[in-house]
């Protein structure tokens, strides 16, 4: 009974239990918790990171900054060093009944520039003729006004102008295969600032680039019979044309582009040559050379095919500058911009010229210029001088050549020759494809602007290198804004995009 009686006992309700639903919602609460901490974690290491970025490229810009101070420094330096060599010996020299005869056929640096010949005398050494000439277009004030210069050429923006006044740009390439760098070069020339950007591509090219923008104006005929002549009915209207982006190297093109690049000499239109357009160039170098409205603007690899087809030698990659200097010369004084880690941008004129021949004991030599060997120069030493005490040094401000002279004394020269522009604005690491269509685009407005500036507004600076400079600048701006923005991801277009806060950034703030 007693079993039957626990079996028939009520039973008590234990207490209903919380639904595991609110156990659900509680565990999502903390998921969306960690998830919302996880992401403001991100960020904060996100701008940490663009923080330390900051601050390592303003350490970056200062020691730049320092090291363009001690150049100027070292030309001081130097100045004062020729000057005190120069008042030492002249005081020697007058001792000398006779001067010494002059030398036929030698090489004039500058406007003012004398050469003597030295006579074999060794007691007391004798140093010739000393002069020194600063170029009136290249001198260091104007150096570092360059963007001074750049923002005098900028057109300002009035009511009174009509459509097409601040430019009208051609760009001449864009085949089947390239699309993109045309309409890159294109669009870019309208964002610098230029009021009409034309297309002048093949038939396949005309749809698709039509189709990246409304704002160009596209002219399928580079592959037609007759390219030339539909090209040359447009050159009267046009500021300057750009040769190359999406050009290709199909026979035909290249043909007709060598047509149309001698046709826009004739009318006198500044030229920019990129791309396959430099190819070509290489080929037949006579076919720019000598026309000095033209710009070249090659990256490494162009620039090696064109100075071996010019000078016959391969690149001295310990000498970028000279090579620079050299290229320009041997293509007829045309500006030429090598791109690269910074644009190196020369007309191949000289900037100033020093000169000092002189026959030096060897001690002498030593004494005389001991304090040049910590100085950065670029040095050229004869085999048989063994003892030469700068060599090894290698820079572009000053060319030193030692000889021997009868096995007692040593000939030196001194001479500074020419004039390379660099743009090493700040841009970033990243290299895609399309930047140096950017480039040829701005330039092709930049030329138009400093061409009809005029010499007043240039300072008289070749208006084309202040051109090439403002180009350069303005991409690798867009270039680092762009990269603050999107990192590795970044592309062309993107730099396109800040094309017009980088131009305000530079030249109108």
């Amino acid at each position: 009974m007693q079993g039957f009686k626990e079996v028939n006992a009520p039973t008590i309700t234990p207490p209903l239990s919380q639904p595991k639903r609110s156990k659900k919602r509680h565990t999502n609460l903390t998921l969306d918790k960690m998830m919302e901490k996880f992401l403001q974690q991100s960020m904060d290491t996100d701008e940490k990171f663009y923080r330390f970025e900051e601050q390592r490229l303003k350490i970056e810009d200062k020691r730049r900054e320092a090291e363009h101070a001690r150049e100027l420094q070292m030309l001081q330096m130097l100045g004062q060093m020729l000057a005190g060599i120069s008042s030492t010996v002249s005081q020697r020299s007058q001792s000398i009944p006779a001067s010494p005869p002059r030398r036929a056929n030698h090489r004039s640096y500058a406007d003012n520039f004398n050469y003597n010949a030295m006579t074999a005398t060794l007691s007391p050494p004798i140093v010739i003729e000393r002069s020194f000439s600063l170029h009136r277009t290249h001198t260091l004030k104007d150096m570092e006004n360059i963007f001074q210069l750049v923002r005098n050429v900028i057109p300002p923006l009035t009511g009174k102008k009509h459509k097409g006044q601040d430019g009208r740009i051609g760009i001449v390439g864009g085949c089947r295969e390239y699309t993109g760098a045309p309409y890159f070069a294109a669009i870019t020339a309208l964002k610098v600032g230029a009021d009409l950007s034309h297309v002048f591509c093949t038939k396949d090219a005309a749809t698709v680039i039509k189709s990246y923008s409304p704002e160009l104006i596209v002219h399928p005929v580079l592959d037609s019979p007759n390219a030339i002549h539909e090209v040359e009915k447009w050159l009267p209207r046009l500021h300057s044309v750009v040769i190359g982006p999406g050009l290709g190297r199909d026979e035909v093109l290249l043909e007709n582009a060598k047509g149309i690049i001698e046709k826009s000499k004739v009318k006198g239109i500044p030229i920019i040559i990129d791309a396959d357009g430099l190819w070509l160039i290489s080929q037949q170098p006579s076919l720019i050379q000598g026309y000095q409205r033209a710009i070249l603007t090659p990256n490494y690899m162009e620039f090696s095919r064109l100075y071996e087809a010019m000078l016959r030698d391969p690149v001295d990659s310990s000498d970028h500058h000279g090579c620079v200097l050299r290229l320009s010369q041997a293509m007829g004084n045309l500006t030429v911009v090598q791109k690269g880690e910074r644009d190196l941008i020369s007309d191949g004129e000289k900037a100033w010229s020093t000169v000092v021949d002189s026959l030096l004991y060897k001690d002498e030599l030593h004494h005389a210029l001991g304090s040049l060997s910590t100085m950065t120069l670029l040095t050229e030493t004869y085999p048989d001088c063994e003892d030469c005490p700068l060599a090894g040094k290698n820079k572009s401000i000053l060319h030193v050549l030692f000889t021997k002279h009868k096995e007692k004394a040593v000939s030196v020269k001194y001479f500074c020759d020419g004039h390379v522009l660099v743009c090493s604005h700040e841009g970033s690491s990243r290299r895609c494809g399309g930047q140096g269509d950017l480039l040829s685009g701005s330039l092709g407005v930049m030329a138009h602007w400093a061409f009809v500036a005029g010499a007043e507004k240039t300072n008289g600076q070749n208006p084309f290198l202040v051109a090439a400079f403002g180009a350069c600048s303005l991409t690798r701006q867009s270039n680092h804004q762009a990269f603050q923005k999107f990192g590795r991801s970044m592309t062309a277009s993107d730099m396109i995009s800040e094309v017009g806060t980088a131009f305000n950034k530079l030249f109108e703030t």
